[in-house]
């Protein structure tokens, strides 16, 4: 099956959907599927071999920006705007890019998500011309809901199969402005309803995501996120002194300052002596301060010390992270649509407390990986991770489900068989009308 994979890059930081994407190429190629994928708005930045190397960025950001900001960039010469989406140009603007926030870009997404009828639609033109030139594929899967805007012209000039994977939207739209939050989320009801399969990686996400939408919950298939599982072993014995460990972006809403303040009660009480706190992940300009905030909090109690922070792990470093840690937690304030981070804790081997939210529960409940505390409640977590690490049967109770799941459920090649079945064409779903989301 000819398959083009079309993943939006995230200037210098990881990104789960690129690592996501990226793994799930890999495996679909390794099943003897044909795939291409290609970055949008910038190169793509993963942990582990690119699968979209060589390919050009379309979309590009530089374009992107300045055809919202004036009809004149949207005439520029062919060879200007092929050198305004040169890579070497792109990633070094991608910096600048860590620090977009959806608050400023609320114009930008409604023009995006309006397609052909907004200002990028050369952007459109011209992927659709390379595609008929260079691929002509059979299927084309958009990495997320907010690249639906193309989706109608995909469609309509290459009779492709159309799939979207929906994995994190709401939490980006609701953050835009009033004005620019409605008519986004009223764009991405119509656009979305066009496609021929759409995705979700839990079934979480596809009740929230078609309570939003106005779709029948049937519309959405569920394909859990996976990962390569080479390379990621389990340790012989829990490390000491014991280490509560956090990966993914150091941002709020991930929740770093509730696991910073879980740390510090669960210092406070002494009953696990030298437990240390060890953060990894992404880490941007735009959470630099947030960070920061964190690191002052930890030394007015004496144990910024005893705290440990690696930014932008590559992927040997991320699994000797893993491999060290006692017990894993990211809180985070929103309701995630998966967590790929989870899985990677799972395929450590390491146990898992997470907040009774978003696919939280769903993902603990199959894996058996973890236990849950209330969500936005730091006194609360840090009594559960303390449960984990006073009680050793528990927590190899924990370990021993996470490392199963990950080998039996959770790995890219069980995700690709899952994704590739879906695309086999099946009776056709008769048309949705257009709804309006909120």
């Amino acid at each position: 099956m000819r398959i083009v994979q079309l993943t939006p890059g995230a200037g210098g930081m990881f990104c789960g959907n690129c690592l996501r994407d990226n793994a799930l190429v890999a495996a679909l190629r390794r099943q003897g599927h044909e795939v291409t994928m290609l970055p949008l708005y910038l190169p793509l930045k993963t942990d582990e071999p690119d699968q979209s190397l060589g390919k050009p960025v379309f979309f590009g950001g530089i374009n992107v920006y300045l055809e919202q900001q004036s009809a004149l960039f949207r005439r520029l010469p062919r060879w200007l705007h092929r050198l305004l989406d040169s890579p070497r140009l792109l990633r070094w603007v991608g910096t600048a890019a860590a620090r977009t926030r959806p608050e400023d870009v609320g114009e930008l997404t409604v023009s995006m998500l309006r397609g052909e009828l907004g200002h990028q639609r050369r952007e459109i033109d011209e992927l659709v011309a390379w595609l008929r030139d260079h691929e002509r594929p059979e299927v084309i899967s958009l990495s997320n809901a907010l690249l639906a805007g193309c989706a109608r012209q995909l469609k309509r000039e290459l009779g492709a199969r159309l799939v979207i994977t929906l994995q994190g939207e709401e939490a980006f739209l609701d953050a835009l402005p009033p004005r620019e939050r409605e008519a986004a989320w009223n764009l991405v009801a119509e656009r979305v309803a066009e496609a021929d399969v759409l995705v979700t990686p839990s079934h979480y996400y596809a009740r929230r995501l078609a309570q939003r939408l106005h779709l029948p919950e049937s519309r959405f298939h569920v394909v859990p996120n996976g990962i390569q599982l080479a390379g990621w072993e389990v340790a012989p014995s829990p490390p000491q002194p014991p280490r509560i460990g956090f990966l993914a972006r150091m941002c709020q809403e991930k929740g770093l300052d509730l696991l910073v303040d879980a740390f510090l009660d669960l210092r406070r009480r002494g009953r696990v002596p030298g437990t240390r706190l060890a953060v990894a992940g992404s880490l941007g300009p735009s959470d630099e301060a947030f960070v920061t905030e964190q690191k002052r909090k930890l030394q007015a109690a004496g144990l910024l010390g005893e705290t440990e922070f690696h930014p932008n792990l590559d992927h040997p470093a991320k699994q000797r992270f893993l491999r060290d840690l006692t017990v894993f937690s990211v809180p985070a304030h929103y309701g995630e649509a998966f967590g790929l981070y989870l899985v990677e804790a799972m395929a450590a081997g390491v146990p898992i407390v997470q907040p009774d939210t978003g696919a939280f529960p769903e993902i603990l409940a199959d894996s058996g990986a973890g236990i849950l505390c209330r969500a936005h409640d730091a006194a609360d977590l840090s009594q559960r991770l303390e449960q984990v690490l006073v009680q050793p049967e528990l927590a190899a109770r924990l370990s021993t489900a996470g490392r199963r799941a990950a080998e039996e459920r959770y790995h890219s090649d069980a995700s690709a068989r899952a994704f590739a079945a879906l695309l086999v064409p099946r009776t056709a779903v008769p048309s949705t009308p257009a709804p309006t989301a909120g």
